[in-house]
């Protein structure tokens, strides 16, 4: 008879045998860096001193012009409420495939692999629920006999909404955007409780190649990601068109800028490539919140002129998964780039924002 966990694990290594039998090729190792990401302390914005909170503000754009990722402290998310929540999740994970699988659970928000998988690097050795925030507390979201994970859920969502408006609104600021004013992040964007998303994570230990994807490399079609991940480790970025492992550290949670706030910056923050690669061993747990406005929000800009037409996130969504379909990939802002006389203008070239 199968074990608990046997039941409860996704089909990834029928997937993973199915696409060896077919030809696949492994993700093949490549050296890889171990850093520490820059660290906010985000108390510094509560100062008194004026000097003190452009400094920490600049720190924050500094970071994320350079690393596109960094860490924060003093966020004001407890240790407590994070435990709790790792250990609903741990329970969550644990029920049954098909029960989790099933229509209704979490607002049928589970997922897991990539059943479409045409490669081995297409294949992501995980398993999630992406729960928009709206249905975390409506009554047609079901959370089975997991009686306290919704109020758990809730309030690790309410936190970390908070933390990604005050790192948001820091971020605009150190652009010239007075917080409150009429072109500031996010005015028009509509982000709130109804358009964002918390995502529960597990990558169970892979008996597979030592570079197996937890999670294929990627960047985040959002505005901004708070993260809460343990201390397994797995976590990589792209620095310097080299991976970079990122070291877990218990206090502090990982920001990293999204696609639509790279557009929005006119590419003075950098949206990176990122990847989680499944650990032998151990399974990991971590929570994202995606800070994400409506899909007909105008993403807009900072200041012109911008590098890219005017779009909708409905419009980047549907583009995004449209490339995925065809290609296996996505190719993100590059589509949405305005037609320039300038030969070599680069993707990430900074425009001016003010």
């Amino acid at each position: 008879m199968p074990a608990l966990a046997d039941q409860a694990d996704p089909p990834l290594a029928d997937s993973y045998r199915a696409l060896l039998r077919g030809g696949g090729i492994a993700p093949a190792p490549t050296p890889v860096l171990e850093r520490d990401l820059p660290m906010i302390d985000l108390r510094r914005l509560a100062s008194g001193d004026a000097r003190e909170r452009k400094a920490c503000a600049d720190a924050m754009a500094r970071a994320a012009s350079e690393w596109g990722f960094f860490q924060v402290t003093g966020h004001g998310v407890g240790r407590a409420l994070l435990e709790e929540m790792r250990r609903e999740q741990a329970r969550l994970f644990r029920l049954p495939f098909a029960a989790k699988e099933k229509a209704g659970l979490l607002n049928g928000s589970y997922r897991w692999g990539n059943p479409t998988a045409t490669s081995l690097r297409q294949l992501s050795w995980s398993e999630a629920f992406h729960v928009p925030l709206a249905s975390i507390s409506g009554e047609d979201c079901d959370y089975g006999k997991l009686c306290s994970l919704r109020g758990v859920m809730q309030e690790v969502a309410d936190a970390m909404s908070r933390v990604a408006d005050t790192v948001a609104g820091a971020l605009a600021e150190s652009l010239g955007h007075r917080a409150g004013g009429p072109t500031a992040f996010p005015a028009g964007c509509d982000c709130d409780g109804t358009t964002c998303f918390l995502r529960l994570n597990r990558y169970p230990a892979c008996p597979f190649a030592p570079d197996t994807f937890g999670l294929v490399p990627h960047t985040d079609s959002d505005f901004l990601t708070i993260l809460c991940q343990d201390q397994v480790g797995g976590l990589q970025l792209m620095k310097d068109s080299r991976w970079v492992a990122v070291k877990p550290r218990a206090d502090a949670l990982i920001v990293n800028i999204g696609d639509l706030f790279q557009a929005w910056s006119n590419n003075r923050y950098k949206s990176v490539e990122h990847k989680v690669v499944a650990n032998s061993k151990a399974e990991r747990f971590s929570v994202a919140y995606f800070l994400c406005p409506s899909y007909d929000s105008p993403v807009g800009t900072c200041g012109e002129p911008s590098p890219y037409r005017p779009f909708t996130f409905g419009e980047y969504r549907s583009r995004v998964q449209d490339d995925v379909k065809r290609t296996g990939k996505k190719i993100g802002l590059p589509n949405f780039l305005k037609p320039s006389p300038v030969d070599g203008l680069k993707l990430h070239r900074p425009s001016p924002c003010s």
